[in-house]
């Protein structure tokens, strides 16, 4: 337990409230999310994947679920089936393996990264509604935007239409057709990893970023496909504004 509070505390929690919310009395009459998500600002990102890891191995059925959002410094991070072959050009830029799923991503400034930290079981749904909650949160978060997400089957993460990223016209692809991808943008990846019916890691929408580090990967593994953020579509968007809105529509969708 010390370890976990050392960590939490490296991302400026209050001990205190996690202990109770691991432990203590309170974590008994409520374990739904119910508490606004935890906005954390600039945070290491192997710090904080410790600190989740921690955190769920710590929790038990009582825990509250919660929600994490922040940004990192620039780190590329290999998922579980990453493969060194998608790291074209690292250009000194750590390049982190993790035990999400998933390929390589990016995380850099100007990214907003949401870490729900989930009982699936305790939300009675499985992995797939997970993923697809998920997702719908980025899409709402976009739509907030007035811009239009869409889902390309097979492909985890959100993605919009380059040439007219307002228009609603509804986007039928699979991963599996040739030029998938032609046209479009990815501004969200999406990467989990489930414990014990616990899920942990999360998502990241780009808001307004430097891209040019995604020039050095095949984003999610998929070779040419490009990144984009907000700004790249002409949408001015406070991190805040963002980092808040995702994290309310995580909230929403997640309730039980």
């Amino acid at each position: 337990m010390l370890d976990l509070a050392l960590k939490l505390a490296r991302l400026q929690f209050s001990l205190v409230a996690v202990c109770e919310a691991h432990v203590g009395p309170a974590s008994r009459e409520s374990a739904s999310m119910n508490a606004p998500a935890r906005l954390l600002g600039r945070v290491d990102y192997v710090s904080t994947v410790e600190a989740m890891r921690a955190f769920t191995d710590a929790r038990n059925a009582d825990t509250p679920d919660e929600i994490w959002l922040c940004e990192h410094p620039p780190v590329y991070t290999q998922g579980v089936a990453g493969k060194a072959e998608h790291v074209l050009d690292a250009r000194g830029i750590a390049v982190v393996r993790t035990n999400r799923g998933g390929q390589v991503t990016y995380h850099g400034p100007g990214q907003v990264v949401a870490y729900p930290l989930v009982d699936l079981q305790r939300l009675k749904i499985y992995v797939k509604e997970y993923v697809y909650r998920l997702e719908q949160s980025i899409i709402k978060t976009l739509e907030h935007c007035g811009v239009t997400g869409h889902r390309v089957a097979g492909a985890p993460g959100i993605f919009v239409r380059l040439n007219d990223p307002f228009g609603h016209a509804a986007l039928r692809r699979k991963v599996t057709e040739p030029g998938c991808f032609d046209g479009l943008g990815k501004i969200a990846a999406l990467g989990i990893k489930v414990s014990r019916h616990c899920a942990y890691h999360g998502v990241a929408l780009n808001v307004a970023m430097d891209l040019r580090p995604f020039d050095g990967i095949d984003p999610c593994g998929h070779k040419g496909l490009r990144a984009v953020d907000l700004s790249t579509i002409d949408v001015q968007i406070p991190w805040d504004e963002a980092a808040t809105t995702l994290g309310e529509k995580l909230t929403a969708y997640l309730s039980a």
